[in-house]
């Protein structure tokens, strides 16, 4: 029995905030690598945190694959990469609870992620943010122009 190759796909995300909190938007560019075919969206809310849209985005990227995935993921946000690969499975053995034993912020967008994480292999990937690097840029952009106009909903 073979193991069914998965797409490979390349997704970059970020979010913005005004305030911490403070009307936010998210983003994300998700890219087929060998045909470089893409889609884009954003979206906001009025009033969150940037931890909630960098989780955020990277939900709604995640959310728009029809079927499994090996997934490249492209973030400038260690908030949500070292979650991913580093703090959620002690999370998750403490009941969502972090070292301290206090409850982990942001648990209902990490549950999803976990569910998220499940269907689709993920590859992690540091970029430095505001850096030149085109596609962190683009998300930037659009995640600051969600922003703009969740801060006109107020």
């Amino acid at each position: 029995m073979t193991t069914p190759v998965r797409p490979h796909v390349e997704l970059y995300t970020d979010g913005a905030c005004s305030g911490n909190p403070g009307p936010g938007g998210w983003a994300f560019l998700l890219r087929h690598p060998k045909t470089g075919k893409a889609v884009e969206r954003n979206g906001g809310e009025p009033a969150t945190t940037n931890n909630r849209m960098e989780l955020t985005a990277v939900i709604e990227g995640l959310g728009a694959l029809t079927r499994p995935s090996l997934v490249e993921l492209y973030s400038d946000s260690q908030y949500v990469l070292k979650g991913l690969e580093e703090w959620m499975a002690g999370w998750k053995k403490k009941g969502w609870r972090t070292a301290s034993k206090s409850p982990v912020k942001n648990v209902d967008l990490w549950k999803r992620l976990d569910e998220l994480r499940a269907e689709h292999e993920i590859r992690f990937h540091w970029v430095k943010g505001h850096d030149g690097h085109p596609e962190n840029e683009r998300v930037d952009q659009l995640a600051v122009e969600a922003r703009d106009r969740a801060a006109l909903e107020r």
